[in-house]
């Protein structure tokens, strides 16, 4: 685990500490009973909150003061991850000429996946939606193809036991 994802889970961690407690002071009472509406004022129930936000006022300038400095690099680091855009072009022309090839039928074996893998450098799940979306865009089966699959698809459920 990197140092960033380390600050980060101390931070979200401390944080869902400051609420839950944040909620125990509002709800229990110093014995651990349930308090009720009437046990607590107005003005007390004011005091309570203003010194929970000061105490959380004072943590959140404590963490700041501690770990601010890995802020902007943790930001980065997450802005990276979640950059999404176009695969590289070889390895967009790799999978568009085994389309070319195959395209009355354009579905990749296993093995056509692993191979199609390692000369483009993608994972398999990139090849796979790849495929996918490139049928979805660009393939409409003929006619004959279609009625080919229905009637193999058919002769499955109707076959004589």
């Amino acid at each position: 685990m990197s140092n960033g994802h380390w600050i980060l889970k101390v931070l979200l961690s401390l944080k869902r500490n400051i609420f839950v407690l944040g909620i125990l002071k509002e709800y229990m009472t110093d014995e651990g009973g349930e308090s009720s509406d009437e046990d607590v004022s107005v003005g007390e129930v004011e005091v309570q909150e203003g010194q929970a936000r000061s105490e959380e006022r004072g943590l959140k300038d404590r963490l700041l003061r501690r770990f601010g400095s890995h802020i902007s690099s943790l930001k980065l680091e997450f802005s990276k991850k979640k950059k999404k855009g176009k695969l590289p072009r070889e390895a967009r022309q790799t999978l568009l000429q085994w389309w070319n090839v195959h395209y009355k039928w354009p579905y990749p074996t296993e093995a056509d996946k692993i191979a199609l893998a390692e000369s483009t450098g993608l994972d398999q799940k990139q090849i796979n939606n790849w495929f996918i979306n490139q049928r979805k865009r660009h393939w409409k089966p003929s006619e004959s193809m279609q009625f080919a699959v229905m009637d193999n698809l058919s002769g499955q459920f109707f076959a004589e036991d």
